[in-house]
């Protein structure tokens, strides 16, 4: 099994910094979370940090060391097992007594595990042998949680040697991989998000510690976040052709997330995790022949089972009521509790000053910016540090950043060099660009804000963890940004650990949004608010056909999605009569959206009728 048999939720990956150390924090009570790796210059900033809590000695691994990059992540992730497995032994020996973190361990269980009923019956049994037996048994069973990490595809610059030569296998997700893969980590997984890149998905095949153990499993694991179950069918046939199984498929929602948002064509959370339940044994099956063929052409063996595949959900989930019937009724293993995680410093690692604007974030301050260099919708809160520098940038005429990481120097649009669009250099050439083409005042004040709302991530993201310990991650930088996702306006207090996973489990409450809607509905409104802006958005005449059909499609979508949840049962069961009238709501704004721009014009017929 991918997670630990004891919990049913994990901690997915946040910014750069955000959880680049979650697992030292988390995995000892058997909570999975999932590490960045993109960001070396971080990585290696976090071993100079966590060596001395060890008393070892921090060597430096230099930039000019041969796949440096790599062999940072490795050691990193070393570093994060060795503390990790320390942490289990020493929990493994505490003594079962109030505020020790072996009872801590067992008292954040959830209530229907079957070794929390064990653990409740060993603290009230008077019978000494008995306890002691009991007690024996409970400390055997204790596992950490997995200690996962996540490369984004689309981060993959290329690398060259000091004479300019192409680094072979050199790019950034490429040494990332390599740099996991490499490591010690049993039972881990390397989760891909952002679609597809084939450089990085054909180098898995070199990957001889992916392939499948004498057992059946894996020591480490091949995850893929998707947002819909085509893209899991597509990339799981690419991968089943290389021999490589995916062990998992993380469904996130397409808008309802923090970070990067890749909207579906408006397919809702609901319909999409309908498809995979529906279609769960065709999906396995048909990558399992696949994978089949490929595994016995490399090593002429056949397996007669397929090796396990589960699903987890994430993006937007609030409370109990929700994140257990994401369980019941769609078979989901594991669900991603994100964005409130941040508001809990035993868990993940945000600077006070972040901390508190987060805890004041409404509705509002939370904006699907196009403030990411990578050209993709970007979840963002507003007031940031690294917002108002920006912002002083531009009031001082010397708009963009610094750009000294360089990873998502993607842009060749006026330098043979790759260059990143937040960065000063890009700016200044495409500001004067602009300046050149004689634009309408509208066409040119809206594109200038295009160039204008990019911000650097690399440093932003990561900046947390140098300002919490005390580093510096880039001299005279310490700006920081955040990107949680729109659920962060309905938690806003920092709380322990213990009393997050009480939230989860059903034994605490800590909404401070009264009339939060449901995950669902929030999601339909993300999307609702997406179509608005889509319809309002001019395209050139040549491409007013494939945007008319795109518009219907993903209205069209909508109206299905709606459809579905009315008919969905034991959804939304304490509050059905609101969540029945959102429904409604929604509809009544589609169709409002559908009269006035006539996006789906068979469907005006068939209402006309």
């Amino acid at each position: 099994m991918h997670y630990s048999p004891h919990h049913k939720f994990h901690i997915p990956v946040m910014g750069l910094a955000y959880t680049i150390d979650s697992p030292i924090k988390v995995a000892r009570f058997g909570i999975s979370s999932v590490i960045s790796i993109v960001e070396d210059r971080l990585v290696e900033m976090m071993r100079s940090h966590y060596y001395p809590t060890i008393n070892k000695e921090y060597q430096p691994i230099p930039t000019f060391e041969p796949d440096y990059r790599a062999k940072r992540i490795t050691d990193y992730l070393n570093l994060v097992n060795a503390i990790v497995q320390e942490q289990v032994e020493k929990l493994k020996h505490a003594a079962f007594e109030a505020g020790s973190e072996i009872v801590k361990y067992f008292e954040m269980l959830p209530e229907d595990s079957t070794l929390k009923k064990m653990y409740r019956q060993m603290m009230n049994t008077t019978d000494q042998p008995e306890k002691k037996k009991i007690e024996s048994y409970l400390r055997a069973q204790i596992k950490p949680g997995s200690i996962d990490v996540n490369i984004m595809t689309k981060v993959d610059r290329s690398n060259y040697n000091e004479s300019g030569e192409l680094l072979e296998d050199g790019s950034d997700a490429v040494a990332a991989l390599r740099g996991f893969v490499k490591s010690d980590l049993v039972n881990s997984s390397v989760i891909f998000s952002a679609g597809m890149n084939p450089r990085l998905y054909n180098y898995l095949e070199n990957c001889k510690e992916l392939d499948v153990n004498e057992d059946g499993g894996f020591t480490k694991k091949v995850v893929i976040k998707v947002s819909d179950y085509r893209s899991a069918l597509i990339q799981g046939k690419y991968l089943a052709k290389k021999g490589i199984w995916v062990s998992e498929f993380r469904i996130e929602s397409g808008l309802n997330c923090g970070g990067h948002a890749f909207a579906t064509e408006g397919y809702l959370l609901g319909p999409i995790l309908e498809e995979f339940k529906k279609n769960k044994q065709e999906l396995i099956d048909s990558l399992f022949e696949i994978y089949n063929a490929a595994v016995e052409k490399k090593t002429n063996k056949k397996f007669i089972y397929p090796p396990s595949m589960i699903f987890s959900v994430q993006g937007g989930i609030g409370n109990y009521e929700e994140d257990i019937f994401l369980h019941k009724h769609y078979s989901i293993e594991s669900t991603g509790w994100g964005t409130p995680f941040l508001l809990v410093p035993e868990a993940t690692t945000v600077d006070e000053k972040t901390l508190e604007l987060l805890c004041a974030a409404k509705e509002k301050d939370v904006v699907l910016s196009g403030n990411s260099p990578l050209g993709v919708r970007f979840h963002y809160l507003k007031g940031t540090t690294s917002e108002k520098e920006k912002l002083a940038r531009i009031s001082k005429g010397k708009p963009g950043s610094p750009c000294t990481e360089k990873h998502l120097a993607l842009n060749t649009e006026f330098t043979k060099d790759p260059i990143c669009t937040a960065s000063q250099k890009y700016q200044q050439l495409k500001i004067a660009q602009l300046q050149s083409l004689n634009l309408p005042e509208a066409a040119y004040k809206k594109q200038l804000n295009d160039v204008l709302d990019k911000e650097c991530l690399c440093v932003g993201l990561s900046n947390a963890a140098a300002i919490n310990y005390n580093q510096t991650f880039i001299k005279k930088m310490d700006a920081v940004n955040i990107c949680p996702g729109p659920n962060i306006a309905n938690f806003s207090q920092v709380v322990s650990l213990q009393t997050m996973t009480d939230h989860i489990y059903g034994r605490k409450n800590i909404l401070t949004n009264t009339s939060r809607p449901h995950m669902f509905i929030a999601e339909m409104d993300l999307y609702i608010n997406y179509l608005k802006e889509q319809v309002e958005e001019h395209v050139a005449p040549e491409q007013a056909v494939k945007r008319k059909k795109y518009l219907a499609s993903f209205f069209n979508n909508l109206m299905d999605g709606i459809n579905y949840y009315r008919s969905l049962p034991d959804v939304a069961a304490t509050c059905k009569v609101q969540f029945i009238k959102d429904l409604n709501c929604a509809e009544s704004e589609l169709d409002s959206l559908n009269y006035q721009y006539e996006i789906s014009p068979e469907l005006l017929e068939a209402t006309a009728k």
